[in-house]
Parts: C-alpha cells; structure tokens; sequence
C-alpha cells in the first residue's frame, strides 16, 4: 500500500472508530464504547506510521511556523490519550469520575481534530522531496 493512501486508510479508519467511540460513550453502551476506543487507539498508531512516512516525501520545515506548531500537538496529543483511557477505566469502578472521563474525551479529541487539521496544512504548505 502506498504511503499516501495508507495514511487517508487509517486517518479515516481512526476518525470512524473515534465516532463509534464518542455514540457508544453517550448511550454509556460499553461492550462498543470500549472495543471502539481500543480500536481507534490501535489505527491511531498505524496513522501515525502512516504520517511518518508521509513526512519523509516533504521538506516540512519549508512549511514554516506550522511546522513546530503541529509537532507540539502531535507530541502532545498522542500521550493525551491515556487520559481519558485511564478516567474511563477509573469510572468503571468509581462512576462519579465520569464527568472528568468525558471532559477529558472532549479534550483529546479536540487535541485530535487540531494536530490533524496542522497537519493538513503542513503538507499542503510543504515543498516535496525530489523522488
């Protein structure tokens, strides 16, 4: 698979289980909303190695300030994960933690819709590597 259609793959894999993730949170339905936040966590990564590899066609610093802009969401967003993943795993035994599980949830997708939207713009910005 070719590195641009692996990364659209995945990206929009991971954005459907997100979506599964957030409507099976809502109607608190856990034998989904558990499975698809694994799920999203796990196309999650692969996008990633997908970027990554995307990246390397591009000289991203030509994209200027985007580029240290984006690479602090993507750092900080990725490890952001954990947290509603361990606030959701808390509710389970402590259910009055709930409301920081969702703010949080919130959080990190908003995290998530900003490094993806960076990200956009730093390729689009970028000038390609030759090949």
């Amino acid at each position: 698979m070719d590195t641009v259609t692996g990364f659209l793959l995945f990206l929009a894999l991971t954005l459907a289980a997100l979506g599964i993730a957030v409507v099976s949170g809502f109607e608190a339905r856990r034998k989904i909303h558990i499975p698809a936040v694994a799920s999203a966590v796990v196309l999650l990564l692969v996008t990633i190695y997908f970027a990554e590899r995307l990246g390397r066609q591009y000289d991203l610093e030509s994209a200027g300030a985007i580029y240290p802009v984006h690479l602090f969401f993507a750092k900080t967003t990725t490890p952001a994960y954990l947290l509603p993943i361990l606030t959701g795993i808390r509710t389970l035994k402590r259910p009055e933690t709930l409301v920081w599980h969702k703010r949080l949830a919130f959080l990190v997708l908003l995290l998530t819709v900003i490094t993806a939207g960076t990200g956009t713009a730093m390729v689009f910005m970028a000038d390609k590597l030759p090949s």
